[in-house]
């Protein structure tokens, strides 16, 4: 039996976009530290990560969507905070972000990690940026590496 399993470990020669939502940036902001610095410490050097910043969650698969396809990143990470309001908005937002990204990467071949909260209440997402529930940009950002590496071990990959 053979088995495969992605290390979370820099992978030599990748670099990595990070996608940010300028919307709620309290959150986001926290998101995008917690990436980072995951990623520095599993070894990513400080010349591969770019980071591109989004009016708002809604826009991060169009940007995700040109950074794929541009072919000079070995994944994208996608950060994020949708939160419920008083209307319906939120949930075609969260449907459509987690949609979009979905569908990037599966034309692409390029892991883009779904690290756009969606939280019931502020207090929720601040649990997820770095509080109680840890940081989720850091744990989009390891799931990244782990992909990356996962790909390349797999049959049909050219490197």
């Amino acid at each position: 039996m053979k088995e495969y399993q992605g290390q979370l470990t820099a992978p030599a020669e990748a670099k990595f976009a990070l996608v940010v939502s300028r919307f709620n940036e309290f959150i986001t902001s926290r998101l995008l530290s917690g990436a980072v610095d995951a990623l520095h410490r599993h070894g990513v050097d400080e010349d591969d990560v770019e980071v591109v910043w989004s009016p708002g969650s809604f826009e991060i698969p169009v940007i995700a969507a040109r950074l794929a396809e541009s072919g000079q990143y070995a994944a994208v990470v996608c950060l994020g905070a949708v939160i419920r309001g008083g209307t319906d908005h939120y949930q075609y937002v969260a449907a459509e972000v987690s949609k979009g990204l979905s569908v990037v990467a599966l034309r692409s071949g390029v892991p883009c990690i779904m690290g756009v909260l969606t939280c019931d209440t502020i207090e929720q997402a601040v649990d997820r940026a770095g509080a109680k529930s840890g940081n989720k940009g850091a744990a989009a950002a390891v799931a990244a590496l782990e992909m990356v590496n996962l790909l390349r071990q797999l049959p049909g990959n050219e490197s």
